[in-house]
């Protein structure tokens, strides 16, 4: 019985650290909230803060869901805040459709 309870506790623990996160940026993958301004803010932030370190990447080559994990990955980097980490993302959501 110990096991199974040993067993049901390491599987629980195992599948919530493995759910990912909300993003506070991009509650829903391929969703903007962002104004025009914002937007345009974004792109601003995107050329000049991801350009820095390496070539742009066409915001086509990725869905929204990809995006979603390459911005929570790279805005650290790029010390963005929250809100300029949406605003990125919006951008390049917006120039996808």
């Amino acid at each position: 019985m110990k096991k199974i309870i040993a067993a049901a506790s390491f599987t629980a623990i195992l599948l919530v650290s493995c759910t990912p996160k909300a993003s506070t940026s991009a509650a829903t993958a391929g969703t903007s909230t962002s104004t025009v301004e914002q937007i345009a803010q974004g792109k601003t932030i995107f050329e000049s803060s991801c350009g820095r370190c390496h070539k742009l990447p066409d915001p086509a080559s990725h869905n929204p869901v990809q995006w979603v994990g390459i911005m929570n990955a790279m805005a650290p980097k790029a010390k963005l805040n929250d809100d300029q980490h949406k605003w990125v993302y919006d951008y390049i959501i917006s120039v996808q459709k």
